[in-house]
């Protein structure tokens, strides 16, 4: 298991999607695979720092990145606005981008690019978002 804690600047994605993509390489997953979970993990973390903490600051969240092989579960846990991304609806992505609706495009490739997305919320905990990705058989 990898865990760290980031500040909440866009300056340490890069840090984000390197501690993901290590988890994901152990776990044995192919370059694709990783660079889905690196996106995944990019657009929650960008989503964290801009709706649940309202910009850059001083807050902090944590990623946890639990890894077997041929599975990965990254828990991301915060303290910013709650928020339910069931409440988030799927994009036209069909629409033409002038006539495209701003916003939910990262939800959509969250949702699209993990196997599973699970967001609970409390007063105690703060907000969790686990997403879990399996590897494909090859």
């Amino acid at each position: 298991m990898l865990k760290s804690t980031f500040k909440a600047k866009y300056s340490n994605l890069d840090a984000i999607r390197g501690l993901v993509g290590r988890s994901a390489l152990e776990a044995g997953f192919s370059e694709r695979e990783i660079f889905e979970v690196q996106l995944a993990t990019d657009e929650a973390s960008t989503n964290i720092i801009q709706h649940a903490f309202g910009g850059e600051g001083l807050d902090e969240f944590e990623i946890e990145c639990d890894f077997a092989p041929g599975k990965l579960t990254i828990t991301i846990h915060d303290r910013g606005k709650p928020f339910d991304p069931a409440s988030v609806p799927e994009p036209n992505v069909k629409t033409g981008l002038r006539n495209r609706q701003i916003g939910g495009l990262g939800m959509y490739l969250i949702r699209n690019l993990m196997d599973e997305v699970h967001y609970t919320t409390s007063n105690e905990k703060g907000n969790t978002l686990k997403l879990v990705k399996y590897a494909e058989i090859e």
